[in-house]
């Protein structure tokens, strides 16, 4: 008797969705499929697309097909889940993107595939070919850039993301190293909490979390920049070994370089004004200050040794800040696990 006012007796608890919680009471024999049901009502989050978090559980929701009942996969009262997934709507939009990206990488397979073109000769010379691959900038790139249209103000994750490929420093370090991105896009806060940066299938795809967690704005321009130097580090070495760190070190190393180098005039920018140009902060001019200058013997190009020793004192503490950061960035990528310590 006590067994069956038990199961009468209805669980209630709450599921959480992008900010918003939704209050449920069901009865304890009542099957995950109806409560994938009933969320997909509320959410309009398929039940194959809905993936539940609860006290250290996940449930991946597989349609009509699960017969486990509330109780038996541990929901009691006042549990408090976590609801994450993608709606039909945004997922026929990805499947666009996709579709998209295959198109284009056919067009390209194409193109590969084609004799280069002879170019009539109005000399005496001999007659020369031309093709793409004469032209390695064309390729050193990111080839595609996407906004998610389904999140708030697409036009201005559109400015930020173009403002990033377009950027001086970041074409530098992708013509010096041969990178090549099919597509730049944005990673939702919302689907992937955990994440500030992804590259997918070393560089098909690099996404970027350049939005704040509460979609109120966008994050700063120079983190994540750094991230995307993270990422394309990524386009040679998936997991974060000592390999990886290097490069990502010698990336970030290059872009403060040059930086200096278009302040000093040694370089002329490409994209046109309006770009934001690497200055040492305040606090990290201090910091570089803090070093102590070696040797002491005189010199009659005193002032070029004290402004290049300048100089590499900035560069310096540049460099300890990045390596800083970037030990955060790498605990925010989903590309490649930590290297093993031991």
């Amino acid at each position: 008797m006590a067994e069956a006012s038990s199961s009468s007796s209805a669980l209630s608890f709450s599921v959480t969705f992008r900010g918003t919680t939704h209050s449920l009471s069901l009865l304890p024999n009542s099957t995950l499929s109806e409560l994938h049901a009933r969320l997909e009502e509320l959410t309009e989050v398929p039940p194959s697309l809905q993936k539940l978090l609860w006290k250290g559980k996940k449930v991946v929701g597989n349609g009509d097909s699960d017969d486990t009942t509330l109780a038996e996969a541990g929901l009691k009262n006042g549990t408090k889940v976590q609801l994450l997934g993608s709606t039909a709507k945004e997922l026929s939009g990805l499947k666009a993107v996709e579709n998209e990206n295959q198109r284009r990488d056919r067009i390209m397979r194409e193109r590969a595939l084609k004799p280069a073109a002879k170019l009539r000769s109005t000399g005496s010379g001999p007659i020369t070919s031309f093709s793409s691959s004469s032209s390695p900038s064309l390729n050193y790139r990111f080839h595609d850039i996407k906004p998610l249209e389904h999140l708030p103000n697409p036009a201005s994750a559109l400015a930020l993301l173009k403002k990033l490929s377009e950027d001086p420093a970041i074409k530098h370090v992708m013509q010096q190293h041969k990178f090549a991105v099919g597509l730049l896009t944005e990673l939702a806060p919302h689907e992937h909490p955990e994440l500030l940066g992804l590259n997918e299938n070393a560089g098909q795809a690099i996404k970027l979390r350049i939005r704040t967690d509460k979609y109120d704005g966008f994050r700063l321009y120079a983190d994540v920049r750094r991230v995307l130097c993270h990422e394309l580090t990524h386009n040679v070495w998936g997991d974060h070994d000592e390999n990886f760190k290097r490069l990502n070190s010698q990336l970030n190393r290059e872009v403060a370089e040059y930086e200096r180098s278009v302040k000093n005039g040694t370089h002329h920018l490409t994209g046109g004004p309006g770009y934001d140009v690497y200055e040492p902060s305040a606090e990290l001019e201090a910091e570089a200050r803090g070093y102590t200058l070696g040797g002491g013997g005189s010199s009659t190009n005193s002032s070029l040794d004290t402004q290049e020793e300048r100089r590499r004192r900035v560069l310096e503490a540049t460099m300890n800040r990045l390596r800083k950061e970037e030990e955060e960035i790498e605990h925010s990528c989903g590309t490649g696990q930590p290297a093993t310590r031991t």
